[in-house]
């Protein structure tokens, strides 16, 4: 017999490993919808079965706790239950010996804080509060409600210019969302539970680069009402698509010199071309939409002579103004604001660059914009630097690692200190103090210290800060409309403001800084309740039928990534970067949507919403 022996992964093993796979799978393709209690009971008991329950918090109290929840969704418990949950998991937080038993009691403590209504919803009547009207994952988790199976089954079958006007009812800028969209729709997508999500970004773009021209549809006769719409970005003008199609006379208003709000001014050229944002805007105008640019609400116009002459308002002027450092030396020459490149990129006036030490301040997709475009406007290095590791940066992960590939240093754990400048006063370096990464907040991500380091000198030529975007909101507050911290407006989830008849708000201007498809939600939701406040109830739907679906081949593949152009090439100009799907490539990917829309779930809990 030998003392050692070499261990090599047996059958069994591999078999273990694999349903391990397949567990997270599962659990990364959760829908919304399920019952978030229910949901709380098989997470504590994966994590009991983890614990090795040498202590007796773990034994016995996570039993306890399983117990107690179990009797939640199938007993007759009064009220009080709920404070013994929650004691209990307390208590297990305290006293466990381990982080296995902690986090599993922290997970009870959690979903009892944000799902308290689901507990009280299961206590008092027996039922569970879930929405489960639209539960197709993808449909869901889509802010504007886009018939998502729909639309790839349409591309399965050729028929792309029937997909885009499927998605034209939900969303007026399909074109730009297939090329900018972050896909929140893509994160519970049950075909993880398979291999991987479909591509279902890549699948619009493949939609709109064949459909062709595509005509609006027509419109609904006059109604007599007017609307004013304050704002000409995407929210803006989604709302003022909708209620033109109802009918409505619709003017939209426009501090800038052209339409488009981030998406043109936050949004460069290489990832959105400039062509394709003008022809979609142009598209969505046809409808028969009033336009003026270059008015400023509040200084060339004020919102109570604008309150006068429309029958309602909607404001969606979005986050234009930038954020400060605070850090000394912010003020000398050399330093400009991510909003203000932008917006000068937007108005093809390109800065020059060439040959200088570029850095910018921030972690975020403006920041990896803003990076990307220095690159392109001929510096000679660029570093962008963020006070926590690079897996805690809020950008996408494949706008950093493009950052990356196209020569940008990213620079982690380095916090701003302040900003030296020459005799001139013009910037001459930033100075930062290393951080050393610290416990998890309550966003998940772990807190940055600083560490017992010297700060470190980093030349610059030109810093841009990119920390985030502010709403300029002093013209409507004067006229009553409130303004919450931050610079925020208050509206309600209908998009109505309080106390002020008629007026409507939403987008950026109200959440703060977000995404396009966010703000295109806002849009359409603020439409339906404008039609609505005005007497009427029209209904947006597209005359599309959706092919009926077929599951043929459910064998696991691989999934089809979008390719770009090379990196060597690509950081030459401001052409656009990603290159489309190839026909076969939209024929594989449209094959393996698992058409929740019908099979398991759209059958018995809603199935498709043909109209709103």
């Amino acid at each position: 017999m030998s003392r050692l022996e070499v261990k090599t992964p047996g059958q069994a093993q591999a078999v273990v490993e694999q349903l391990y796979r397949n567990m997270e799978r599962r659990i990364a393709a959760s829908p919304p919808g399920l019952c978030p209690v229910d949901m709380a009971l098989n997470f504590l008991n994966l994590c009991q079965a983890q614990t090795c329950g040498k202590c007796v918090p773990c034994r016995i109290g996570l039993t306890q706790l399983s117990n107690m929840i179990r009797e939640v969704l199938e007993g007759e418990p009064n009220i009080g239950i709920l404070r013994r949950i929650g004691s209990t998991a307390q208590v297990i937080v305290d006293t466990a010996d381990c982080a296995i038993g902690i986090d599993a009691a922290n997970l009870v403590l959690m979903g009892l804080k944000g799902f308290s209504d689901d507990y009280e919803e299961h206590i008092l009547h027996h039922r569970c509060l879930g929405s489960l009207r639209n539960p197709v994952p993808c449909v869901a988790l889509c802010p504007a409600g886009v018939d998502i199976p729909g639309y790839i089954s349409l591309v399965g079958e050729g028929r792309c210019a029937d997909a885009v006007r499927l998605v034209r009812k939900d969303n007026p800028f399909p074109a730009a969302c297939a090329y900018i969209c972050e896909h929140p729709c893509e994160a519970r997508c049950r075909r993880n539970m398979v291999d991987d999500a479909v591509n279902i970004r890549g699948l619009k773009r493949y939609a709109v680069d064949h459909a062709g021209d595509v005509p609006q549809p027509k419109k609904a006769p006059g109604t007599g009402k007017s609307v004013a719409i304050i704002g000409g970005g995407p929210g803006g003008l989604s709302a003022a698509y909708y209620l033109a199609l109802m009918g409505h006379r619709v003017t939209v208003y426009e501090k800038q010199k052209k339409l488009g709000g981030m998406m043109r001014y936050g949004i460069p050229d290489y990832r959105l071309p400039r062509q394709l944002l003008d022809a979609e805007i142009a598209s969505i105008l046809s409808v028969g939409i009033e336009v003026h640019t270059g008015v400023d609400v509040g200084t060339d116009i004020t919102f109570d002579q604008l309150k006068k002459q429309y029958d309602c308002l909607y404001l969606s002027i979005g986050a234009h103004t930038d954020k400060k450092t605070g850090i000394s030396g912010e003020d000398s020459r050399g330093v400009v604001s991510a909003v203000e490149l932008l917006r000068r990129i937007g108005d093809d006036e390109m800065p020059d660059f060439t040959g200088q030490n570029v850095v910018v301040i921030g972690g975020g997709n403006v920041a990896m914009d803003v990076t990307r475009s220095a690159i392109r406007l001929g510096a000679a290095k660029v570093a962008c630097v963020y006070r926590r590791r690079q897996e805690d940066m809020t950008a996408q992960q494949e706008e950093v690692e493009g950052a990356i590939a196209e020569g940008a240093e990213v620079l982690t754990l380095q916090a701003p200190l302040r900003i030296e400048a020459d005799e001139g006063g013009h910037v001459a370096a930033l100075w930062t103090q290393p951080q050393i990464i610290g416990e998890v907040d309550q966003q998940g991500r772990p807190r940055p210290n600083t560490a017992t380091v010297e700060p470190q000198r980093i030349p610059a030529d030109t810093i841009i800060v990119a920390i985030g975007q502010g709403i300029e909101s002093h013209g409507f507050e004067e006229s009553g409309v409130k303004i919450q911290r931050g610079g925020v407006l208050l509206a309600d989830a209908s998009t109505r403001l309080p106390d002020m008849e008629g007026v409507f708000a939403g987008g950026d201007c109200v959440t703060g800084p977000a995404t396009v498809i966010r703000a295109i939600a806002a849009g359409k939701a603020a439409a339906a309740n404008i039609d609505e406040y005005l007497g009427f109830c029209h209904e947006i739907e597209a005359e599309v039928k959706v092919p009926t679906p077929r599951c043929t081949d459910l064998r696991p593949r691989g999934r089809v990534n979008a390719t770009e152009r090379d990196a060597c090439e690509r950081k030459k100009d401001f052409c656009c970067i990603e290159c489309g799907m190839t026909d076969e490539e939209a024929a594989q990917e449209s094959s393996r949507c698992l058409r929740c829309d019908h099979f398991g779930y759209g059958s018995f809990k809603g199935g498709r919403v043909e109209k709103w």
